[in-house]
Formats: C-alpha cells, structure tokens, sequence
C-alpha cells in the first residue's frame, strides 16, 4: 500500500482577513516534487449545530433564508464557535438565542470536516434531549428565522425528499435516524 504524505508549504500571501472567513493563497510542493503556486484555503472559525429533542420527542427546526443557494430552507439550529468559547457552550449559547429553548442532556454527537480540501474548520454536533422552551429568541439583526417543533416522522419525510439541503445538517440527521432505527 502506497503511503501518503503531507505536502509542504512553501509561502502562504492571506487574501482577505474578516471576521468570519480569511482566504489564503498556499504555494506548495506534493511528495512527487511537483509544485502549485495557487492552492487557496478558506480559513473558517469552527462551526456547531444542534439535534434538538424536546421532552415530548420533537424536534426542533428552523427556517430561514440563504443568499448564496437564493433558497429558504429547514435546518438545524446551528452557529459559530467563538474566540475561546467552547463548542457545546456555543451549542447551548445558539440554540437560546436562535429558539429560545434551553436545558435538557447534551451529548457530543459528532465532527465532520465540511470541506478538508479547502477550509480549515470542523463542524461539531450535539445531541441535546428534553429541552423546553423557556424564552423568546434572541436573534441578531441579519437573523430572520422560523422556529418548528417538528415530529420525528416529518423530518425524517423532509431528509428523504431532499428539503434539507445543509449537508453538515443532514449528515448527523440521516445518522441519528439510522441508530434509532
């Protein structure tokens, strides 16, 4: 079996540096000694998202709007891990503010890379059972989202007719769906 290595990184020139994404232009060499000058990295703070059950077994989801697909889509609560804040505070911190709904038991659900080859984050789930609702949202002024309380069912129809186009989101869905099966 063939072994494979790291590539080296010769130069890196940042492109752009904002609070919520920094692009980067890498020059690197592959083990077989060729070299590209042009391999951009999206550099991302992490990102987490929420498998949020209520007592009575519903699941909550949201709806919004998203610009770059021009499409209104069903997700899961979800935000971005801030500086020194770890990724269930922020979990626990997103799903107050963007539903109002706090408590319950949060067990780290999974991490998946959203895109190794291009962006350096990782996006944490968590599996939060029984929480209830307890406030009103608390959401940022760029923020317009619809909060359901769905049955187990019909989100499961939504995964299965593709409505659920976050692929960060439906990952962990089709996976608790196919461990409670």
């Amino acid at each position: 079996m063939k072994d494979i290595q790291k590539w080296e990184t010769l130069d890196s020139e940042y492109l752009i540096r904002r609070p919520w994404m920094t692009a980067r232009r890498d020059h690197v060499r592959l083990p077989s000694g060729v070299e590209m000058q042009e391999y951009y990295v999206l550099e991302y703070p992490d990102w987490i998202n929420i498998i949020a059950l209520t007592k009575e077994g519903k699941m909550i989801l949201e709806r919004q709007y998203r610009h770059a697909r021009k499409l209104v889509a069903y997700e899961l609560p979800a935000g971005v891990v801030e500086e020194n804040e770890e990724p269930v505070q922020a979990a626990r911190r997103e799903l107050y503010e963007e539903t109002g709904y706090t408590g319950g038991e949060w067990t780290h659900f999974m991490t998946l890379c959203p895109n190794p080859g291009a962006c350096t984050n990782v996006s944490h789930t968590f599996l939060a059972v029984g929480v209830e609702k307890t406030d009103t949202q608390h959401l940022e002024q760029t923020e317009d989202i619809a909060v359901y309380e769905m049955e187990q069912d019909e989100v499961l129809k939504l995964l299965r007719q593709g409505e659920i186009h976050q692929a960060l989101m439906a990952a962990p869905l089709w996976k608790y769906f196919s461990e409670k099966l």
